[in-house]
């Protein structure tokens, strides 16, 4: 164990130093989602959204989500520039724990996008959200555990594709369906019956519901509470296929 967790904080530091070298990639991030609060907020304010809270406790929570799947999948993108490079490569023949090299880079990717989430929430306070601190602290850890499931499964794609032009496509046809069916923007009961039966196949449209249950103060309620049991199952799902992937690589 102790032989993990000094592997785990030694490639931590070192992809934490590479990003606190970048303020852009810090900042860049948000900016979708930045966006979207700015310019789309405004617009859904006295609308009725068919659920539970006010348009901003139905659009911020969407939208801390909606940073931890653009944030996380794209992580893979390292992964293969490293690998064209040989880091991976020289990586793979140490005796650092496979868990390890997973678990430091999701790590570091989860505090990132976490920063940004405050940055985001930070944001929306100014702008008319109102939200219970129990609540905005339940949607930064959704965010966190979020961000190393999706993160897991991108470094798990990287590590089997070699080129960036492999990687993209596939990344961008996942995140396509997974916008409108997670409910990111709108919630799924404003949808089709035959829509929103779908979306119930998504993990995401779990977490999302179960953040804006946090917004209007449910804290404990069951939709939490199921939101937070997918939330988990999904990671650790995500992580033993990710870990695969590193120990595929190194045999």
């Amino acid at each position: 164990m102790s032989a993990l967790l000094s592997d785990t904080a030694l490639i931590f530091g070192r992809y934490a130093r590479q990003t606190t070298a970048s303020v852009f990639q810090v900042l860049f991030g948000i900016l979708m989602p930045m966006l979207y609060l700015l310019l789309f907020g405004p617009l859904l304010t006295g609308l009725p959204l068919g659920a539970e809270g006010d348009s901003w406790q139905v659009l911020v929570p969407g939208l801390l989500l909606q940073l931890s799947l653009f944030g996380a999948l794209f992580t893979g993108f390292g992964i293969v520039i490293e690998k064209q490079t040989g880091v991976v490569e020289r990586m793979l023949v140490t005796p650092v724990s496979r868990l390890a090299l997973l678990l430091g880079r999701v790590l570091r990717d989860a505090l990132l996008l976490v920063f940004q989430a405050v940055l985001l929430v930070g944001t929306a306070l100014a702008m008319g959200l109102r939200a219970p601190v129990g609540g905005v602290l339940i949607g930064f850890a959704f965010v966190a555990v979020t961000t190393v499931a999706l993160a897991s499964l991108s470094y798990s794609l990287a590590m089997r594709v070699s080129k960036p032009q492999e990687f993209a496509p596939v990344v961008n046809t996942a995140t396509m369906p997974a916008m409108p069916l997670s409910g990111l923007m709108l919630p799924m009961s404003l949808a089709p019956g035959w829509l929103d039966g779908l979306s119930h196949v998504m993990p995401l449209r779990y977490l999302v519901d179960a953040v804006r249950a946090g917004y209007v103060g449910d804290c404990t309620g069951p939709t939490t509470l199921y939101g937070a049991l997918v939330a988990l199952a999904f990671a650790a799902l995500a992580m033993t296929v990710g870990v695969r992937a590193f120990r595929r690589s190194g045999a």
